[in-house]
């Protein structure tokens, strides 16, 4: 049966003048959402915040924020706080068996490298920006369980039996996202790609550099510094196998003992982590662009939306551009269903300019042969060089996010 779709503005009466405060309900505490939250209450709107795990999360791995983006986190106030908790990494390193360095892309201030100038931990932005949104009622441990829209307002029922009334609801959740079927039915192009994300005990060898190791078979260790005093580490492998990422964490060890039990240096040692118990979150690599980004009184926003690559390093800046984009139109007026269409509008454009990761790319950037790693550190050192720096940035290297606020890219619009 096709899901059950159901709107109401919230009043409140000051004094003899009756006063209406929208309402916004947004589903997922990741980035985009409280992102959402806080603009939209900075615009005077009411804002419930719906998350499916009992509490704030406080695990994930590194995250960028680059060229409009970093705009979008000034114009929110938070500039300071995301500086403050910077993961310390000063650029990223390709390193042979050895541990020697193939090529090297320091950190540069004012361009878009492996390694942003704002590089910040998931769970540390997620925080800061629950932090500034005071006022939004965040509802941990439920999850949506039906939507009704009756066109002059949206009903959302929630798993625990509670139903709120509300303007409109944002569907917030991520590449797979369940609630995104009220809006249109979108499969994940799944590209192939399988990451074990990490956290270990930071060692005193450990420096302040991503470390990025190739192995053949089109497998990569990564070893990433934080602000917190652990490591980050990453195993990436491709596989014609789908379905992993719904094992269970004793089968999924077992597939990554398996899969990087012969590789030395510093793979043992996550493996051994990942053993006895070191938290982990495992996914496949994903796509998707939904064809329809609202319906009625139901918008999708990030990468529920629009997910170039869920490893492609554009995800947290297009969700805070869109979030920002998002709440400046719904705060100009009180037609929603025109700011939703002119939302849509005027956040394609940064979509277009993101990088589509392809199949063929991530297999050029994890070789499956000893000759292909060597070819790909050869082009690396190249770029990496004198010549390629003065010829192109470093980021097209690893895929990232080209999007800036110079002549001829993408705009941020200006809102009250």
């Amino acid at each position: 049966m096709a899901p059950r779709l159901r709107r109401e503005a919230s009043h409140r009466t000051s004094g003899y003048v009756r006063i209406v405060v929208q309402h916004a309900v947004i589903s997922g505490a990741g980035i985009g959402g409280p992102a959402l939250a806080h603009q939209l209450a900075a615009r005077g709107w009411r804002t419930t915040v719906i998350e499916r795990y009992p509490e704030r999360r406080d695990e994930g791995q590194n995250v960028d924020i680059r060229g409009a983006a970093r705009e979008v986190v000034r114009r929110m106030g938070i500039d300071a706080d995301v500086r403050a908790a910077n993961t310390t990494e000063v650029g990223m390193r390709f390193v042979r068996d050895d541990g020697s360095t193939a090529a090297a892309f320091p950190v540069s201030p004012g361009t878009d490298g492996p390694t942003a100038e704002l590089e910040i931990l998931r769970g540390e932005l997620s925080r800061i920006l629950i932090e500034h949104s005071d006022s939004t009622d965040f509802r941990f441990g439920t999850r949506i369980a039906d939507v009704v829209d009756h066109g002059e307002r949206v009903t959302v029922t929630l798993d625990d039996g509670d139903i709120i009334d509300a303007d409109l609801l944002v569907i917030a959740e991520g590449l797979y996202s369940r609630t995104r079927r009220f809006v249109a039915a979108t499969e994940v192009n799944d590209l192939g790609m399988y990451i074990a994300y990490a956290t270990i005990p930071r060692r005193d060898d450990d420096d302040n550099w991503w470390i990025w190791q190739h192995a053949t078979e089109s497998r990569s260790v990564h070893l990433r510094p934080d602000n917190l005093g652990t490591t980050r580490a990453m195993l990436s492998f491709i596989s014609d196998v789908r379905g992993l990422d719904d094992l269970g964490r004793e089968d999924l060890n077992a597939i990554l003992r398996r899969t990087f039990d012969d590789l030395g240096d510093v793979t043992p040692r996550i493996l051994d982590e990942l053993d006895a118990g070191a938290p982990m979150y495992f996914s496949s690599v994903g796509q998707l662009s939904s064809p329809a980004w609202s319906k009625g009184r139901v918008a999708l926003l990030g990468d529920a939306a629009h997910c170039n690559a869920t490893f492609g390093g554009a995800g947290t800046s297009l969700a805070l551009i869109g979030a920002y984009i998002l709440a400046g139109e719904l705060g100009s007026g009180d037609d929603v269903l025109g700011a939703l269409a002119r939302y849509e509008r005027l956040m394609k454009p940064f979509i277009d300019a993101a990088p589509l990761i392809r199949p063929r790319m991530l297999r050029l950037m994890n070789p499956r042969t000893r000759s292909g790693i060597r070819a790909l550190h050869a082009s690396a050192g190249v770029v990496a060089g004198p010549v390629g720096r003065a010829l192109s940035s470093a980021a097209s290297v690893a895929g990232k996010l080209p999007i800036n606020l110079s002549a001829g890219d993408p705009q941020l619009p200006s809102y009250r």
